[in-house]
C-alpha cells in the first residue's frame, strides 16, 4: 500500500529553450505533426500519472470557506482600526512608506503635485535606462497630474480623504482601471480604455490614492518570471541581470524601485507572492474571496486573488485594510467575516504555533534554506513554538494546479485564440497548446484533488497556526542573453519557482511572503507563511515580526521620490 505521508515533490530537469529552437518547437507543437509531441509533454508534465490516480473526493470548483450568513453590503476595514504609523522601523536600508509621505503632506514639506512631477520623471528615467526597468508601461501624465491637484487642495484646506490621500499606488495591467486599457500583457487585448476601476482600484481611489499608471506583468500571468516580449521585460532593481519574478512582475519591480510603496498585484499561482521575494518586498495573497475580483481579467477564476505588494509590513497591513471586504458585485465576496488587523501590530509571538514539514522546507537551493532556518530560530527567539507537521499530496497539488489554472487560461483565450495565438509570446503559445491537449476528465479529477488538498492543509492547521516555507525555492534566476527578446522555455527552472506558493491557490487560504536575508551575490530571499481562512492579521502579526528581525539592503535601481 502506498504510503501517503513520503514527501513526493522532486526537481526536474527538462529541456532549456529558448530563441529560434523554441520557436521551431511552437511551430511543430501547435502543426499537424503536434500530435507526435503533446504526448511526450503531457507525460514530462505529470498529467499521464495523474490520470492514473484514484481520488474519490467530490470535486471543489471554488475553495470558498464559508463562515455564516452571507454579507448584505459592500463592507471594509473600519478606517479607525487603520494603521496610523509604522509597527516597526526597518533596520537598515529604509524603504519609504505610505506614512513618510502623509506625514510630508501634512508637515507642508512637499504637496502630491511635487510628487507626481517627480515621480512621472523617475518613471520615464527607469524606462529610458541601460537595461530598461519597464516596471511600468503606462501612464497618463495628465490624468496623474489632475489626480494630484486635487489631492493638494484636499491636504491643504486639511481635509484628506485618509492617510492614503495623494500617496502614489501602482496597479497591476490585470486589473481595470481609469483611464487605461487592460492588455493582460498582450499586444491585442486592450485596444480602448476601461470602462470603469475594478473594485479595488475604487477602492483605493476613494482613499484618495494616486494612482499612477499601469505596471507590467508577464503576459496572462501564465508564467512567473516577468519576460514580456511584448512590453518589454521586467528588471529586478536589485539586480538588472535577473528576473523580478511574476506574474505581477511590473508591481514588484515599482515597490523595490521605489517608483510607489503600495501596488496592486494578482495571485493565481503565486503571481504576488513570487516577485515580493525576488524584490525583497511583502506580498499578501489573501483569503479566496476576500478581496473583490470585480474588474479584474477573467483569467482563472478558481484560483485568482487580488492583494498588495509593499514594501513594509505595515504599508501591506495598510493597503490590506482599504482593499479586504464584502463587494455586491463579487459573489464569491460575500462568504466571508467581516476583515480585521486585531492584534497584528503585536510584537511578539507568544503562543503562536508554526509549522514546518520539514522536508518540504528544506528542499530548496542551501542559502534560501539557511536563510528560513535562522528566521525560524529568531521567531522562537520571540516566543513561537515550531512543530514539525506532515503534509502529504503535494506531487498531486502541484499537477493539479497546473491543470486547473492552464485550463482556465485555455478557456479564458479561446474567443481570441484562432485570431491571434500566433501573437502571443512562445512561452505563453506553448503552454495554452500544451492546455489545450487537457481534457474535461483531467480538469474535473484535478478539482477532486483539490478538495483533497484543502482537507490536508486543514488537518495540519488544526496542529498549528501558521505553516511555513520558503517562498521560493531559489533566488532570482539570471535572464539568460537567449531569452530575450522573444521568450524561453524552462520548466525545470518554474518548477523550483512555484513549489511552495500554488498550495495557498488551490486551498485559497491566506499566505504572505516576507524577506528574511540575501544570497552572498546580494539578491533577496522571501519565507512563506499560510494560515487559516480569513486569518490574514495572524500573517501580517509574523511578517512584522520578521521585520524587526532582518537589516533591509538598498537596491542597486532606487527612485528617491521624496528626496
Amino acid at each position: 500500500m502506498e504510503n501517503k505521508n513520503v514527501y513526493d515533490l522532486k526537481s526536474v530537469k527538462l529541456p532549456y529553450l529558448a530563441g529560434g529552437l523554441l520557436r521551431l518547437f511552437v511551430s511543430l507543437v501547435e502543426g499537424p505533426l503536434g500530435g507526435l509531441v503533446i504526448p511526450s509533454l503531457l507525460q514530462n508534465a505529470g498529467i499521464e500519472w495523474l490520470r492514473k490516480q484514484v481520488i474519490d473526493e467530490a470535486p471543489t470548483y471554488h475553495p470558498i470557506h464559508f463562515t455564516g450568513a452571507l454579507a448584505l453590503k459592500d463592507s471594509a476595514v473600519p478606517e479607525k482600526e487603520w494603521p496610523q504609523s509604522s509597527a516597526v522601523d526597518s533596520r537598515g536600508f529604509h524603504f519609504v512608506t505610505v506614512f513618510d509621505y502623509a506625514k510630508v503632506y501634512r508637515d507642508g514639506k512637499t504637496t502630491p503635485e511635487e510628487v507626481a512631477k517627480k515621480l512621472l520623471d523617475a518613471i520615464e528615467a527607469s524606462n529610458s535606462s541601460t537595461p530598461p526597468l519597464r516596471a511600468v508601461i503606462a501612464v497618463n501624465s495628465e490624468n496623474v497630474m489632475k489626480q494630484a491637484g486635487k489631492s493638494t487642495q484636499r491636504i491643504k484646506t486639511g481635509k484628506p480623504l485618509s492617510i492614503f490621500d495623494g500617496v502614489p499606488v501602482a496597479v497591476k495591467d490585470e486589473v481595470d482601471m481609469l483611464p487605461y486599457p487592460t492588455t493582460v500583457g498582450t499586444s491585442f487585448l486592450g485596444k480602448s480604455p476601461a470602462k470603469e476601476d475594478a473594485a479595488v482600484v475604487a477602492r483605493m481611489r476613494a482613499a484618495g490614492a494616486l494612482m499612477i499608471g499601469k505596471t507590467n506583468m508577464h503576459e496572462i500571468g501564465i508564467n512567473v518570471t516577468g519576460l514580456n516580449p511584448h512590453h518589454g521585460t521586467t528588471r529586478n532593481p536589485y539586480n538588472t541581470d535577473h528576473f523580478t519574478g511574476g506574474s505581477s512582475s511590473g508591481s514588484g519591480t515599482a515597490v523595490a524601485a521605489g517608483l510607489v510603496p503600495v501596488a496592486i498585484g494578482a495571485d493565481g499561482g503565486g503571481s504576488i507572492r513570487i516577485p515580493a521575494s525576488f524584490c525583497g518586498v511583502f506580498g499578501l495573497k489573501p483569503t479566496y474571496g476576500r478581496v473583490s475580483e470585480q474588474g479584474a481579467a477573467p483569467l482563472c477564476w478558481s484560483l485568482a486573488h487580488l492583494g498588495p505588494i509593499a514594501g513594509t509590513a505595515s504599508d501591506t497591513a495598510l493597503a490590506y485594510a482599504v482593499m479586504a471586504g464584502p463587494d455586491l458585485r463579487d459573489p464569491n465576496s460575500l462568504h466571508q467575516s467581516m476583515p480585521t488587523l486585531e492584534n497584528w501590530n503585536q510584537l511578539n509571538l507568544r503562543g503562536i504555533k508554526l509549522g514546518v514539514y520539514k522536508p518540504w522546507f528544506q528542499h530548496a537551493d542551501p542559502e534560501v534554506v539557511a536563510a528560513c532556518e535562522t528566521m525560524l530560530k529568531r521567531f522562537t527567539d520571540m516566543g513561537a513554538e515550531i512543530r514539525e507537521i506532515v503534509i502529504p499530496d503535494l506531487e498531486l497539488n502541484r499537477i493539479a494546479q497546473t491543470v486547473i489554472i492552464v485550463s482556465e487560461m485555455v478557456q479564458a483565450m479561446s474567443y481570441t485564440y484562432a485570431e491571434h495565438h500566433r501573437e502571443h509570446g512562445l512561452d505563453v503559445r506553448l503552454n495554452l497548446a500544451l492546455g489545450r491537449a487537457f481534457n474535461a476528465q483531467d480538469y474535473v479529477l484535478s478539482q477532486r484533488a483539490r478538495t483533497r488538498i484543502i482537507n490536508n492543509f486543514n488537518r495540519a492547521l488544526e496542529e498549528v497556526d501558521m505553516i511555513l516555507t520558503p517562498t521560493t525555492a531559489n533566488a532570482a534566476p539570471e535572464i539568460k542573453k537567449g531569452a530575450l527578446p522573444i521568450g524561453e522555455s524552462d520548466l525545470s527552472t518554474t518548477i523550483e519557482i512555484m513549489r511552495f506558493v500554488t498550495a495557498a491557490n488551490m486551498t485559497g487560504l491566506p499566505a504572505i511572503s516576507f524577506p528574511v536575508g540575501y544570497t552572498k551575490s546580494g539578491l533577496p530571499i522571501g519565507m512563506q507563511a499560510m494560515a487559516r481562512a480569513w486569518e490574514e492579521n495572524l500573517l501580517l502579526r509574523l511578517a512584522v515580526n520578521a521585520e524587526q528581525a532582518i537589516e533591509r539592503k538598498e537596491p542597486q535601481v532606487h527612485y528617491k521620490i521624496l528626496d
